[in-house]
């Protein structure tokens, strides 16, 4: 049974710091690209950072320099350190497999961890 267990977020004020961790179960971990991905209220979820089998990692623009995202296969764990946040990064956060056309490889999603970056 896929199974992804997120956590780590919370309230932070403008230019500071959290370290989300997601613990998977039922994949093949260190065969799979894993990927952090975001929900702002009112949109859709998206993509920030990614990272591969072979640790290469991958970021959009808004969060290029700010994020690094890295894994360690032996606790089936992906991280998320996200430096200098902006209000902008208030989202709950997720992660999942990535498929190699940059899609969604898992249905199941968990319950996320909610990040709210507010003065």
């Amino acid at each position: 049974q896929v199974q992804f267990v997120e956590s780590g977020g919370g309230l932070v004020q403008p230019g500071g710091s959290l370290r989300l961790s997601c613990r998977a179960a039922g994949i093949l971990f260190r065969f799979n690209t894993m990927g952090w991905y975001r929900q702002a209220p009112g949109q859709q979820r998206e993509l920030v950072t990614w990272i591969t089998r072979t640790d290469k990692s991958e970021y959009t623009g808004s969060v290029k320099g700010r994020f690094t995202i890295s894994r360690d296969n032996a606790k089936n764990t992906v991280y998320l350190q996200m430096d200098s946040l902006k209000p902008e990064d208030t989202a709950v956060y997720y992660c999942n497999a990535v498929t190699t056309d940059m899609g969604v490889k898992f249905d199941t999603w968990g319950q996320g961890t909610q990040v709210t970056v507010s003065s």
